[in-house]
């Protein structure tokens, strides 16, 4: 009979924010796997608890080797708890390898609901809620990074990184550089504890204000993008477009369904535009085949 993996989210913050049943796992656990074992140590202490089962270490530097003895554990039948330092496990922290792998040898993995920085920074913010992405940490050199943020300056949805606080005005000046000085954001730094504060307003001014330095744990939210107007295209350019198309060698109604696509117009439309043009060209007279629908020769 195999055990069970619990994912145990802890307080980002404030250690009364844990919930009752975190101090229940933590002592019924076989196995308690920690991110630092010495904030475990911490944590116990606060909450009043005391563990009987093993403690291991279970970090990025040890992740790949440990999570096959911790396998191993679940399969013999033991109740494996995870904690990171703050939040979730697997969200930006340690996780996700023993997942997969508990996933894979058919061991029950459960949770333990707790904070989570990503939504209490989101629900902080602002900014929209009600389509987001999670996209963690930036890479640290500057050209990943830009390319990073090029990749994402079209979503739509809010944004949600986070940043190490010695990093957070150079992040915050390539936002503005990627997505444009008056895009709206929040810096969340320090949440839940004494010194908590969220910054709002455009990512320029938000650079600026961070160039002095910035302390604490951090989370940005950055709007999404907004909405662009369909581009406002004559008859004339419709009709050009299909033409260069079709010197590239595409057929005529494929040229036709791929620029109103990329106009945002019924195919109809463009069709028109097509047919007007060569009516209007000097010496053409009218083809009848262009006079049908959309679904003939053209």
């Amino acid at each position: 009979m195999t055990g069970v993996l619990v994912l145990a989210g802890t307080p980002i913050g404030d250690v009364e924010d844990a919930p009752p049943r975190l101090a229940r796992e933590l002592a019924a656990a076989d196995v308690v796997a920690a991110e630092d074992t010495r904030r475990l140590r911490r944590l116990t202490q606060a909450l009043g608890v005391t563990t009987t089962g093993r403690v291991v270490s279970y970090f990025e530097g040890n992740e790949v080797a440990r999570t096959g003895e911790l396998v191993e554990a679940l399969t013999g039948g033991a109740r494996v708890l995870l904690v990171t330092d703050a939040g979730m496990p697997s969200v930006s922290d340690p996780g996700y390898r023993l997942v997969a792998a508990a996933v894979e040898a058919g061991v029950r993995v459960t949770a333990v609901p707790g904070p989570s920085a990503v939504l209490t920074a989101l629900a902080m913010s602002g900014l929209p809620v009600d389509r987001f992405c999670f996209e963690g940490f930036l890479p640290r050199k500057a050209g990943e990074r830009a390319g990073r943020l090029r990749e994402v300056a079209a979503e739509p949805r809010t944004l949600v990184f986070f940043e190490a606080p010695h990093r957070l005005a150079e992040t915050l000046a390539a936002m503005a550089e990627a997505f444009g000085a008056d895009r709206p954001g929040a810096v969340c730094r320090e949440l839940t504890k004494t010194y908590e504060e969220v910054k709002r307003g455009p990512l320029g001014e938000l650079a600026a204000w961070a160039a002095d330095g910035v302390r604490g744990e951090i989370t940005v939210v950055v709007a999404g993008a907004p909405p662009t107007e369909p581009e406002q295209l004559d008859p004339a350019e419709l009709a050009r477009r299909v033409a260069a198309r079709e010197a590239a060698g595409e057929r005529r109604k494929e040229a036709i369904a791929a620029v109103a696509a990329d106009a945002g117009l019924p195919k109809r439309e463009v069709f028109d535009a097509v047919v007007a043009a060569k009516h209007a060209a000097p010496g053409k007279t009218p083809d009848p085949k262009d006079t049908g629908s959309e679904g003939h020769r053209i």
